[in-house]
Order: structure tokens, then C-alpha cells, then sequence
């Protein structure tokens, strides 16, 4: 059998493979920590072995699908893994989805065996075209015990020969309203994850904190090379800032992947700094915008590098910006992963020259074979070059600037257009950052009957401030340009996110118009 070493610099492998020689060379090393209990790699190996040789039993062959719901738990990640194991996709999904939600995407992954939480079953209960599909409790009564539906401690599963084509997950969108997209990722695209992951010091050595939902593919590009390269993942079932500080300072964690409002709650923790947190190697963030000063605070006051990952789910092609190595390049999200063909086209979908502003497309070996069941849907994200290759476009506003560093603008579907002038909400966000009463801020358009849209704004106020709507509205109007200025300020305790993070901005636009 290979070594772990000679399969990660193979030109394909597959995680399940890697994870048993990570067992049989390193047998009594921690693999995962969740809570009190810790499980090693040669235990998690038999873990999945049993939970791949169940399923099988229970008629998931290979190319088919099981479904997860449910909180980050050693049970959840070794169902994931036993899945990929047989040639099946593992497909989780969102706890925070509505009922019907989470029955339509059980349907459309054509998942035969859900991996759920009593919550998660409660929901799909209430719906009248609920699951036909068999059900294993990752945890609760309501369904069969995850231990006692595994296969006997002994039973190891059919092998199965796996495809890079063939599907690793299918991850769905996230959405306020309908049915989230699936996306359909390939092995080879997770392979290119892995490898992509080469510079960031991941191994056997490494301590991961996982603290954002494994429903996530911000949270998988960091759990899987964390696994995959020999290192311990530590579970975070749910995120708050003194917790993971405390569990980083006593795992001496060297990783993390945390998105934008969990390093603002990390940072603005007034004893931060009273926690010894020298044992980092490397912290990434993705998922949303990434403020210049909030990199810069990072950078200062945290040990170890940082490094941002621009990208999409879908894949196609990603950006890395090592901020400790280029501190002035903060307000950029970095130059191309190597490997990776990021381009800017215009509105006639023809390539611009650099400086210019277009949306973002991108191509790798990391790219999503397409939306599942949805080639209309999976034909808009796509562009062909004039040689043919084929780009995912991102819906990100962006341009390159004099030495190739990524800077990103809007998101084209969150510009404004009032009276035929295009307002860029990020632009707006920036300077109200600037006021010192404002802890966050989000513009967005709603509709105007004189200027077809106008821009308004939802703001939270920071401890102990009391501007009011008006005033903060007035302030940033003396500040811009005309076609520029606010219409409305509505001020809110918080700002409406998705589990990780993301400003639900479509959910601002329903709830916040004008009285």
C-alpha cells in the first residue's frame, strides 16, 4: 500500500485512501477532538469502514448519495468520509433551511439514507412529500442510533473503484427564498483543494479549530487537507469568541478557517490579547468581504500568517492574498492561486485589458462539473474563451491592478443603478465605516418611482451611541457624490446573516423599504 506522502504527491487520490494510510502509518495519533472525546486515526478509519460497509448493506451503491443534517460531530464527519468511501456524494445540508427546503433538496440529491438531528426530522415530518429516504440519528431519539445502525466492528466495505469525474458532494447554495442551487463537485475539484493547500502548512503536526458548519464549503477547504495531510481537526459545534479562544490557547492551535465576522468578534474581545495564541501557523478567511483594517488589526495583534482565499463554491478559479507578505496590498484579495486563469469581461461578454472593471470568471482544476439537474441554471454560470475554455463566472465586480492583485468591487446582482448612474454599495459601506459611531453598515438599492432605484442603508450603531438614522444620513451625504446619496438609514441591532456569515442583502431589500 503507498505511504500518505506518496499518495499526496500522486497525481490523483482520493481522501478515504489517504485517511487509511494516515491509520496504518500513524495509528495512534489524534484525528479528530469534539469535546471530551477524541477518536485516532486508526479508530476513525474503522469508523468509516463500518459506516461504509452499512451503507452498502442498506442498498447506497457506488454513484449514489446520502444526506447530513445536523451540528459538527465525529459521527457527522466519519458518515461524510464512509460515503466517499463507497462512491457515493455526501450531501449536507443547511440546518437553518425551512422545512420544505430541506425535503426538496433531499429529493434532488436522491440521497437514501439522511443523517439527521431530531430537529432536522422534526422539519421534514411536518412537510406533506417528505423523504421516503431511511433516517440514522447523528444524534437525539428520534431515528436509529448512529452506533447501533453501523455495520459489525469488523466489517470493512466492497472496495469500489473511484472516478475523478465522479461526484465528492454535492454542496447547496445558500438562499433566503426557493430551493438552493446543488453544486456538483467533482473528486478531481476537491483534489485541487488539497493540493492547493500545499503552501499553508497543514501536516501532521497541525492543529485545525473547525468552528464554522460543516455544511459549509468554506469550512471543508479547511477540514479536508486538515485530515488529509495527517493533522488533528478540533470540532467547534457552535462558534462564540471567547470559546475558540479558549480552545485554540489549549490546543495549541496552528489553524483556522474563519470568516469576516468572527475575526471582527475575535478582535473586538477586550482581553484578545491576554490569550496565548503563539502556537498559530496560519489563519485563512473567505466566504465575504475581508475589511482592509480589519487584516491590518490581524496582522498586528495575531501570530502566524494570514491568508485570504477569494473564490466560489462553484469553483472555477481562486485568488490567495498572503497579507503578512503583502502588507500593502490589503484592500486587494490577492493575485491568482498557481494554476488558476482568473480573467475580467465586460458586458458583451469580450475580455478587458487590465485596469479595466468587468465581472470576475475563472478556471482551474477545481471547478464544479455543474448545478445538479439544472443545465439551463449551470449554462449562465458558465464563459467560453475564444480558444473554448470554459470559466465560471463569479457575479463579482472586479480589476486587476498594475501588479495583478485582485480588486474586487460589487457583486453585479448588489450594484445600484439610480437615474443610469451605477452606485457601488462597497464604496458606500467604506465610508461609513469611517464614522466613528458605526460598528457595521450595508447598502443596498430599493426601488425609486423618480430614479428607477435609490440607495439606502441598515446600520448598527457601536456600544453606547446614540446618532440617530437622520443624522448618520446626513453625514454620509456630505461626503459623496450626488447620484451617491442615501434615500433612507434604518438602524438595527444586527445585520441579517447567513450561518456563516454573508450579509443577507436580498433580505434587507425585502424587509427594510420605506415606510
Amino acid at each position: 500500500m503507498p505511504t500518505a506522502a506518496e499518495l499526496l504527491q500522486s497525481d490523483f487520490s482520493t481522501m478515504p485512501d489517504i485517511i487509511r494510510a494516515h491509520a496504518a502509518e500513524r495509528p495512534d495519533h489524534i484525528a479528530i477532538i469534539d469535546g471530551e472525546r477524541r477518536v485516532t486515526f486508526a479508530a476513525f478509519d474503522r469508523l468509516v469502514d463500518r459506516a461504509a460497509a452499512a451503507m452498502q448493506r442498506d442498498g447506497v451503491g457506488n454513484g449514489g448519495a446520502i444526506a447530513l443534517c445536523g451540528p459538527s460531530s465525529i459521527a457527522y464527519v466519519a458518515a461524510y468520509v464512509a460515503a466517499l468511501r463507497i462512491g457515493a456524494a455526501a450531501c449536507p445540508l443547511a440546518p437553518s433551511s425551512t422545512a420544505a427546503q430541506l425535503a426538496a433538496m433531499m429529493k434532488d440529491c436522491g440521497a437514501s439514507i439522511l443523517f439527521l438531528d431530531d430537529a432536522a426530522s422534526a422539519a421534514i415530518d411536518a412537510v406533506e412529500e417528505r423523504p421516503a429516504a431511511r433516517r440514522v440519528a447523528l444524534e437525539g431519539a428520534a431515528n436509529t442510533a448512529f452506533d447501533s445502525w453501523l455495520a459489525p466492528v469488523d466489517a470493512r466495505p466492497a472496495p469500489v473503484r473511484i472516478d475523478p469525474e465522479q461526484t465528492f458532494n454535492i454542496i447547496y447554495s445558500s438562499g433566503t427564498t426557493g430551493t438552493p442551487k446543488g453544486i456538483v463537485q467533482p473528486h478531481r475539484m476537491r483534489w485541487g483543494h488539497i493540493r492547493r493547500a500545499e503552501g499553508l502548512g497543514y501536516g501532521p503536526d497541525s492543529v485545525t479549530v473547525v468552528s464554522t458548519p460543516l455544511y459549509s464549503n468554506t469550512t471543508l477547504v479547511s477540514l479536508i487537507p486538515a485530515l488529509v495531510r495527517g493533522g488533528t481537526a478540533v470540532l467547534m459545534r457552535k462558534f462564540d469568541a471567547r470559546g475558540f479562544l479558549e480552545l485554540a490557547q489549549t490546543h495549541r492551535a496552528t489553524h483556522a478557517m474563519l470568516v469576516p465576522v468572527q475575526y471582527r468578534r475575535l478582535m473586538d474581545m477586550p482581553d484578545f490579547d491576554s490569550f496565548d495564541l503563539s502556537s498559530f501557523r496560519m489563519k485563512t478567511c473567505t466566504s465575504a468581504p475581508f475589511a482592509a483594517d480589519l487584516k491590518a488589526d490581524i496582522l498586528k495583534r495575531w501570530p502566524g500568517g494570514l491568508v485570504e482565499i477569494y473564490g466560489m463554491t462553484e469553483g472555477g478559479g481562486s485568488c490567495l492574498l498572503r497579507a503578512h507578505e503583502h502588507p500593502d496590498k490589503l484592500h486587494t484579495v490577492g493575485q491568482p492561486a498557481p494554476g488558476h486563469d482568473i480573467r475580467i469581461i465586460g458586458e458583451d461578454g469580450r475580455e478587458l485589458a487590465r485596469g479595466e472593471t468587468g465581472e470576475v470568471v475563472g478556471r482551474s482544476m477545481s471547478i464544479m462539473s455543474g448545478y445538479h439537474n439544472q443545465p439551463a441554471k449551470t449554462a449562465e454560470a458558465e464563459w467560453f474563451s475564444p480558444s473554448g475554455e470554459r470559466f465560471i463566472r463569479t457575479g463579482d465586480v472586479g480589476r486587476f491592478d498594475e501588479d495583478g492583485f485582485l480588486v474586487l468591487g460589487d457583486r453585479k446582482k448588489d450594484m445600484i443603478i439610480t437615474g443610469g448612474f451605477n452606485v457601488y454599495p462597497s464604496d458606500l459601506e467604506a465610508e461609513l465605516a469611517k464614522h466613528p459611531a458605526i460598528a457595521e453598515a450595508a447598502v443596498f438599492g430599493v426601488p425609486s418611482r423618480e430614479w428607477g432605484e435609490t440607495p439606502a442603508a441598515c446600520i448598527v450603531l457601536r456600544e453606547g451611541a446614540t446618532n440617530t438614522a437622520e443624522d448618520l444620513r446626513q453625514w454620509l451625504n456630505a461626503r459623496v457624490g450626488k447620484t451617491q446619496r442615501l434615500s433612507f438609514v434604518r438602524l438595527a441591532p444586527s445585520l441579517p446573516r447567513s450561518s456563516i456569515g454573508k450579509v443577507l442583502k436580498r433580505q434587507l431589500r425585502d424587509e427594510f423599504l420605506p415606510d
